[in-house]
């Protein structure tokens, strides 16, 4: 049966009106439950989580004032199976996915999952998809910071809401999405650069340097070179993203006929 801080957990959950957090504890316990053989009762908690989510419908996240309209939440239902990258690729968010969930035991043994992930790679490659797959796959919402928002002309307002940011992902656990991350993260040295980009970058290694959260933290660009070199130390795992081989082509192509013939039949 579950332990008893799963146990505890989930009574606390449950009074303090978490309904994402019971999940993920009840999705724990079904985890356990599979380990040590017991399938049909593991396979029965997974069910009845997916109902009730379900019935939920999309959770909205309580953002504080000053964040509202510049993080949004979402709740994907992108599987790994409609992504098409290379195999290489496709392995390592596998990999990604599996440490997440097993992320308990990891934490047991001294060990941490890879959970700082940048993404490289030409428009259209399938970042911010990969981006919506973590997110299915680990049942948590996709949180997708709206950086053109982020970024205002005002002196320290933008580390003021980067830090508020970071401070709302240790307490609410999901996939945190940073696109177009060269518009923060731009190298220091640039000629063009200014003063306050500065302090906002240095605000940004400093915060995920220090972030022990659970949650996930996804930043994707288009312009490696735009990008400061210490940034790359402070990520688990850099993945490139190249446009589509032959391989990829016919998948996509065989993918979208599927997809086509499903609609005819609904139609």
């Amino acid at each position: 049966m579950a332990t008893a801080d799963q146990i505890k957990s989930l009574i606390r959950s449950h009074f303090s009106d978490e309904p994402e957090r019971f999940y993920t504890i009840a999705l724990q316990v079904a985890a356990h439950e599979a380990k040590k053989g017991h399938s049909d009762l593991a396979h029965d908690i997974r069910n009845i989580v997916d109902v009730e989510r379900k019935k939920r419908g999309p959770r909205v996240l309580s953002f504080p004032q000053d964040l509202k309209g510049l993080v949004l939440t979402e709740e994907p239902e992108t599987s790994k199976q409609v992504l098409v990258v290379s195999d290489d690729i496709q392995g390592r968010i596998n990999q990604v996915i599996h440490e997440y969930r097993q992320r308990s035991k990891l934490k047991s043994h001294g060990l941490s999952h890879r959970r700082k992930i940048l993404l490289i790679g030409p428009p259209g490659t399938g970042k911010t998809m990969t981006a919506k797959v973590f997110a299915h796959e680990m049942k948590i919402p996709l949180n997708t910071v709206q950086v053109d928002r982020l970024v205002t002309k005002f002196m320290g307002e933008t580390s003021a809401k980067l830090r508020q940011i970071f401070n709302f992902m240790q307490e609410n656990l999901g996939v945190y999405f940073f696109d177009e991350f060269d518009a923060i993260g731009g190298e220091r040295s640039m000629d063009n650069d200014v003063g306050e980009m500065r302090r906002v970058l240095n605000a940004f290694l400093q915060f995920i340097e220090q972030d022990t959260s659970d949650s996930i933290i996804i930043a994707a660009t288009n312009n490696p070179q735009l990008l400061d070199r210490a940034l790359f130390r402070r990520f688990d795992d850099v993945l490139y993203y190249e446009r589509p081989a032959d391989k990829e082509k016919q998948a996509l192509i065989s993918w979208d006929s599927y997809l086509s013939s499903r609609f005819a039949l609904k139609t």
